[in-house]
């Protein structure tokens, strides 16, 4: 495993990443709504994060759906991390602008803005992260979110 120090600068990134790509409209929350833009448009997906807390451990049908998801993107080069602290993201992500109802941040899609050459440093970080883990066979490296 990677050191504690490369866990934390990662954990700092992807909250730096969920905030911007929710500012710039980049980002899908839902198994359901991320498992229908990877169908359509999975050039356009940068990032993705899966999140499950303990109770999920024993959800079948969300277990096959992050099976599914995580083959997907390793078959479409897109960098996958796995968080275990739902209320967290859940905190950051916050409720639907459209209904304000909480989201489900069981899967989390980050899309490329259409900005041109656009680079989020935060996503640099994480994919520099997402390379190291592969480096010693961690393909879903699982990521804790500060405090």
């Amino acid at each position: 495993p990677l050191p504690a120090r490369r866990m934390q600068g990662a954990g700092t990134a992807l909250h730096e990443l969920l905030v911007s790509a929710q500012r710039r409209g980049c980002l899908t929350a839902g198994v359901y709504e991320s498992a229908k833009l990877m169908n359509v448009d999975p050039d356009n997906v940068a990032f993705c994060v899966l999140a499950a807390d303990q109770e999920d451990e024993g959800d079948i049908a969300l277990q096959i759906h992050f099976t599914l998801i995580q083959a997907f993107c390793c078959e479409n080069d897109i960098d996958i991390v796995r968080v275990n602290d739902v209320a967290k993201l859940a905190a950051i992500v916050g409720p639907s602008e459209d209904s304000g109802e909480p989201r489900d941040v069981h899967c989390i899609l980050i899309t490329n803005p259409n900005e041109e050459g656009w680079k989020d440093p935060a996503l640099e970080k994480l994919n520099l992260f997402c390379e190291e883990s592969r480096n010693v066979n961690d393909w879903v490296p699982t990521i804790t979110l500060p405090e």
